[in-house]
């Protein structure tokens, strides 16, 4: 349960005064549904304004509060023409304030003739006339705008204006209680921390640079709290030790011989396979750098260990592909494969259910369907979880709950990320690397070429698919953008003009389709009937084709580093040449560029990581605000950086201390879990 003192904050956001239906929409967009999301909505940045006695103090371009008095109105006979108010300053320099549209009706209220005004906004030169166009402020005395001199610039969605969702924050603020004190004495004294409360109103006002860092290291810290209890929780755990002795596993059929790294990856799994305790560990490996293999090898040792392994995958098609590559590389050792996902039903579905309960099915391969509550198994002891970014730890948790004993998992994730995003994501895990590729691969050709060309590339379209490839085309999609319209009618503008072309050989697959749409799709391109596949990255294109040798990106420098590297390795994936054509728009930015030139340079997915995360700053990490991944709000890269070794140190201490978080400084940390939403970790104390 919740603590009472955290209601306020989690009360939804039409309990605040004016917040109806129609400001609850743009508010859901920036995902601010409760009175917590506007206390944590943080400006962006601050504008410096400038208190001026009159104009002659006061720079062109600057921000400023100057008193003027109203001289007259001029309106214009055009309704675009904007209406004009004339105004003196005290030594009679003149100033036009500029109203476009409907607000020239608020003008002629604001201004009487002949009074005096206190405006706040931005000094504009046009022809001779100094300017401010719009003012930010009016007052009729200066105290009025004594509070705007710095003022926050929030985020913003359609619908929303700046005074608004400031009078929100401060509502939110006003509702947020005292709350006891999680940070450990001595660091808040080193780092001349703020308390929480005032840390919030702090950062609200610009005041104090520390207020920000202090609420980064509070979410960094219940992040890192949450992953220790999850890993303390698991250490505890009875497992089921597992220990093969080779027999299955000398029979395998493998395309190459095992590199170093898979090796390496091997013998680490082994290892934590043999111990008591479940094993938790994250396989990170480039995009065919031989996952599947390890995974393999894992859940044979499972077998030979008379247990059985399950494989999850996010979805059907994957879960399919993944059963069929299994099924050929494991067919001499005999072991039993079953595929289960939610299509099957009637007998098809009892006998495999029945296969799992009785132990004659080794190896289940599926999606969320394995783990529903009609699911049983005989010995189930090692879990697999593909394309690890899926699940969150709260979901990895439950999946533990279907063995006799809690088994062993294996965590695999295709994008390969920085170590210090490992550690935030991942905190609980150990982590393999696969960095090495397989032998025989062979690099892809990946070329930069300018929009303009566009005929050029479909001409290169038709002569590739006259070969009998198959190619994809990915166009950009800002997922929760105000471009999310936008940029699906591109895809469909493009799907329409490549289909003139090309016929019933292209298919289109984008986010909004409904699910056995988007498959039928996909299985149409993946057995061959269809050539040319369309579509935006908001579906993981996860299907390993072969047959596919181009891959055509476009728009490419809207696209973060490590998303264009997980793109490009769909391609070359069999013994063919492979080609990756990068489009770029004709407006490109320095760090536009950048990338497209390292994605030129290099095929090493480990370095593109870290590179992406230099380029991107405290922006998307790794394409993450595309696909939702990043666990963090308040914490940008910079801090995650400077601040997340500290919290995590400070973390393993108070669960090695006080493993219950039962001290006084246990209880308000158990505050800050559920403050962060990181409750789990609270109740992996109850279950132990």
């Amino acid at each position: 349960m919740r603590p009472e003192m955290l209601n306020p904050l989690f009360a939804e956001t039409e309990s605040l005064e004016g917040v109806g239906p129609k400001l609850k929409k743009p508010l859901e967009k920036l995902g601010l549904t409760r009175v917590r999301d506007l206390a944590y909505h943080l400006p962006d940045r601050f504008v410096q304004r400038h208190a001026v006695a009159d104009l002659d103090e006061a720079q062109v371009g600057e921000q400023i509060v100057v008193p003027l008095t109203v001289v007259e109105h001029r309106a214009s006979p055009n309704s675009r023409a904007p209406h004009r108010v004339m105004a003196r300053d005290a030594k009679g320099n003149v100033c036009a304030l500029v109203y476009f549209g409907k607000a020239s009706y608020t003008a002629r209220k604001l201004f009487p003739p002949g009074e005096k005004r206190w405006i706040a906004g931005k000094l504009e030169q046009y022809d001779q006339w100094l300017q401010i166009v719009h003012p930010d402020h009016v007052s009729e005395n200066s105290a009025g705008l004594l509070g705007h001199l710095v003022e926050p610039v929030y985020p913003l969605a359609e619908g929303l204006t700046q005074p608004k969702v400031a009078h929100l924050a401060q509502q939110a603020l006003q509702r947020a209680p005292e709350l006891p004190e999680w940070i450990e004495p001595g660091l808040l004294e080193r780092e001349k921390w703020p308390a929480w409360r005032d840390a919030l109103a702090l950062a609200h006002r610009g005041e104090n640079p520390a207020a920000r860092d202090r609420l980064a290291y509070d979410e960094l810290l219940a992040n890192s709290l949450a992953l220790m209890l999850v890993r303390a929780d698991n250490r505890k755990r009875r497992g089921q030790p597992l220990t093969g002795d080779g027999r299955l596993r000398d029979k395998l059929s493998l395309p190459f011989p095992l590199t170093g790294a898979q090796r390496r990856s091997i013998s680490e799994i082994e290892g934590d396979l043999g111990q008591t305790s479940p094993m938790l560990r994250l396989l990170q490996g480039d995009v065919g750098a031989g996952k599947t293999v390890v995974a393999l090898e894992a859940m044979l040792i499972a077998v030979e260990g008379g247990a059985q392994a399950a494989m999850l995958a996010p979805t059907e098609i994957l879960a399919r592909q993944h059963f069929d590559t299994l099924r050929k590389m494991a067919g001499p050792t005999g072991v039993n494969i079953a595929l289960l996902t939610g299509r099957d039903k009637g007998r098809a579905r009892e006998s495999l259910l029945m296969g799992l309960v009785d132990g004659s099915i080794d190896i289940v391969v599926g999606t969320h369907a394995i783990f529903q509550e009609t699911v049983s198994y005989k010995n189930l002891a090692l879990v697999v979880i593909d394309e690890q970014h899926r699940f969150g730890v709260g979901q990895r948790l439950m999946l533990t709950q279907k063995g006799r004993v809690t088994p062993h998992c294996l965590a695999m994730t295709a994008t390969p990320i920085p170590r210090t995003l490992t550690l935030a994501q991942y905190g609980e895990m150990d982590v393999s690397r696969l960095d090495e590729m397989p032998p025989g691969r062979q690099a892809i050709d990946t070329r930069v070429i300018a929009i303009d060309r566009l005929s050029d590339v479909a001409d290169g379209i038709a002569r590739h698919l006259e070969t009998g490839q198959q190619a994809y085309w990915v166009c950009p999609m800002v997922r929760g953008s105000e471009h999310e319209t936008e940029d699906l009618a591109a895809a469909e503008a493009r799907f329409t003009s490549l289909k003139a072309r090309f016929g019933d050989a292209v298919v289109l697959v984008h986010g909004q389709l409904k699910p056995e749409l988007k498959d039928a799709a996909m299985e149409r391109f993946a057995c061959g009937e269809a050539r040319l596949l369309v579509a935006t990255t908001v579906i993981e294109v996860g299907v390993d084709v072969p047959n596919a040798t181009l891959m055509v990106i476009e728009q490419a420098e809207r696209f973060g580093l490590a998303q264009l590297h997980q793109l490009r390795g769909r391609v070359g994936r069999g013994s063919a040449k492979s080609v990756c054509l990068l489009l770029r728009g004709e407006q490109l930015s320095d760090v536009g560029r950048e990338r497209l030139a390292l994605m030129r340079e290099t095929q090493d997915g480990f370095r593109l990581a870290e590179e992406d995360l230099r380029l991107r700053g405290g922006g998307e990490l790794l394409g993450t605000r595309q696909s939702g991944d990043t666990p963090f709000r308040v914490a940008d890269l910079e801090q995650i950086e400077r601040l997340l070794p500290m919290a995590s140190d400070d973390a393993r201490l108070l669960v090695e201390r006080d493993r219950g978080l039962a001290s006084v400084r246990g209880e308000a940390a158990r505050v800050l879990l559920y403050l962060f939403e990181r409750d789990w970790g609270v109740q992996l104390l109850r279950g132990g």
